[in-house]
């Protein structure tokens, strides 16, 4: 693949079963080491899911490495080029899920997950008023960013769906139900469950949000705002049309703006989306009292110190 941008980022996944996945990752730490990668890894028993960043030859070498692998041969890598990398250290972690769900006997998503839908089927299913659009992210994603007409989802983890779904979405199970997040990890394991709660018709975007945005026939269209990812872009753009809008808005003063940054407290750290001004005007902080104690604290440490 030729570019004119020196680096990559990899994001990706796959369920599939992994023996010893502890003794797996320190491995896979290794190798990715050995490479000079930097990103986050997270494996379980039931896979692995990851976004690296790295050279064109870099990132070049782990996909062959791990399509050379009987396990990962068929792993699906969506590629961004960019100017520089998107992560400052490599973190390669086991986990008991992939994606934090925390809920007794959840379908593999190697054994049972929902209808995937290419970009253009997603985009006519959108068009559907018959057809209940979830987003599957948190709501600090869906703030900047989401496709139009979708739910805004009242969690702020994965391990909330479950809840959330039971509380409002039982009446619509015998509608057809379509779901989205940014690659498409959590809809895997999103639509299993939903399907064993008894929804009937489920589907979801296969390869996630920056999938349809690369898709050259739907170029992103009906989707609003930016995109919230898990590097230090923070954001990207989803909609190359002349549809896109801004849809955020600046916690401070109203405003649109699809900026976020985290509080200036570090016991807070909470996302806010803010004006570069306003985000000045208040230190960086998302509240009076989360300035205030972070205040009283250092003055604490000065005296103690």
């Amino acid at each position: 693949m030729e570019t004119n941008k020196p680096y990559r980022i990899l994001l990706y996944y796959k369920f599939v079963p992994i023996d010893n996945p502890d003794e797996f990752a320190q491995e896979h730490l290794q190798l990715c080491n050995e490479l000079g990668l930097k990103g986050r890894i997270l494996v379980a028993s039931e896979g692995i899911n990851g976004t690296v960043s790295g050279t064109i030859e870099q990132t070049q070498k782990y996909m062959d490495h791990m399509h050379a692998d009987p396990r990962f041969n068929d792993l699906w890598f969506k590629i961004d080029e960019v100017d520089q990398p998107a992560f400052q250290k490599m973190h390669v972690r086991h986990k008991e899920e992939l994606v934090t769900f925390r809920v007794e006997d959840a379908p593999k998503p190697f054994e049972k997950t929902g209808k995937y839908l290419d970009p253009k089927e997603f985009y006519e299913a959108l068009q559907d008023d018959d057809v209940i659009v979830i987003d599957g992210r948190n709501d600090y994603e869906y703030d900047i960013g989401h496709f139009r007409g979708a739910i805004r989802p009242d969690v702020k983890s994965f391990r909330e769906f479950p809840e959330w779904i039971r509380e409002n979405l039982g009446q619509y199970k015998d509608k057809k139900i379509i779901t989205y997040c940014t690659g498409g990890v959590r809809c895997e394991k999103l639509t299993g469950w939903m399907m064993d709660e008894g929804f009937k018709d489920v589907a979801q975007l296969h390869g996630g949000i920056v999938t349809y945005g690369k898709d050259p026939e739907v170029e992103g269209r009906l989707w609003d705002g930016k995109l919230y990812v898990f590097d230090e872009r923070i954001s990207v753009p989803v909609n190359r049309t002349d549809e896109d809008r801004v849809i955020g808005k600046c916690h401070y003063c109203g405003e649109p703006e699809d900026r976020y940054i985290n509080c200036a407290y570090p016991k807070c750290n909470r996302k806010t989306i803010a004006h570069v001004h306003c985000e000045e005007e208040h230190h960086g902080y998302c509240s009076p009292e989360c300035q205030t104690k972070h205040h009283a604290e250092e003055e604490l440490d000065e005296v103690v110190g």
